[in-house]
């Protein structure tokens, strides 16, 4: 049989080849859905992950708040945010209801809060722009090297929708101390500057005018505090750069080069963006 120029003949599939290539198309069907078995998914609907969720919503409706000026209001849904953030790892502890989703979405929230409200600040003029710059610039960053990690130690298939399954495990980014205590400061500072406008003129806010007279009142205090910040900031964002466990690889497979390539990968993205952002705030604070 004569074939048409430029076009390509079909090949044609012996009749006796092809019960082995159902068995080959069977096997590797099977082969699959073993795999996708043998993947390690958690329980994510929990007591602690619900708390850690309403923390996360709450923080845009506190930045809404700021912004419009309901002070009292700001205060008290962020007291809520305070204290769920206390009790839901306090169960997550007690009742061994610790997860890796709880791991990423707890700082998530806080970090979220940070964010939201150092820019709701920073505009109302409450915060300075270079401290704002600092708070988020570090948090960038942090960010920037937790997606690399998550995507460079993602098991195959890497697909969207994989990334974005935190029932599946793939890497572990530990806080240090120095990050924690970062955090509760930051925080700290956050606070006084949404609680300070809400009992701004009452004899509270009087008495502890007072009480700060040492340190030169509450605005004394409050740019003492801001210093403190700052010096925890740099410091934090530096500790996951030195600090050896500061981030795990929990995926199954790789080797112990492999994990090391991807661990100096992620931290030289951190040092890279985290020295950016430390240009500008000083830039800004000059």
């Amino acid at each position: 049989m004569q074939v048409p120029l430029g076009i390509s003949p079909q090949p044609q599939v012996a009749p006796e080849t092809q019960p082995l290539l159902e068995q080959t198309s069977e096997l590797g069907s099977n082969l699959r859905t073993k795999l996708g078995k043998n993947i390690k998914h958690e329980d994510i609907y929990n007591l602690p992950n619900f708390l850690t969720l309403t923390r996360l919503i709450a923080a845009p409706a506190i930045g809404y708040l700021v912004l419009h000026d309901y002070h009292v209001s700001a205060a008290v849904l962020f007291a809520y945010a305070g204290i769920t953030d206390l009790v839901d790892g306090w169960i997550a502890r007690q009742w061994n209801l610790q997860t890796v989703v709880g791991s990423v979405v707890d700082p998530m929230a806080d970090k979220m809060l940070m964010t939201i409200l150092t820019v709701c600040l920073a505009i109302q003029g409450a915060l300075p722009v270079w401290l704002a710059t600092l708070i988020l610039g570090r948090d960038i960053a942090l960010a920037f090297s937790a997606c690399y990690y998550r995507y460079a130690s993602l098991p195959t298939p890497k697909t969207l929708a994989r990334f974005w399954d935190f029932s599946l495990p793939s890497a572990h980014v530990h806080p240090t101390t120095i990050s924690k205590a970062n955090t509760f400061l930051q925080l700290l500072l956050i606070g006084a500057v949404t609680t300070i406008p809400a009992i701004s003129g009452g004899a509270m806010l009087n008495a502890v005018d007072s009480a700060l007279n040492g340190l030169g009142g509450v605005n004394g205090a409050m740019s003492a505090a801001q210093l403190v910040v700052a010096g925890t900031t740099v410091w934090s964002g530096a500790s996951y750069l030195y600090t050896k466990n500061a981030v795990e690889i929990l995926t199954e497979g790789k080797t112990a080069e492999e994990k090391l390539r991807i661990l100096s990968r992620g931290r030289l993205l951190l040092g890279a963006s985290f020295a950016t952002c430390l240009g500008v705030a000083l830039y800004l604070e000059s």
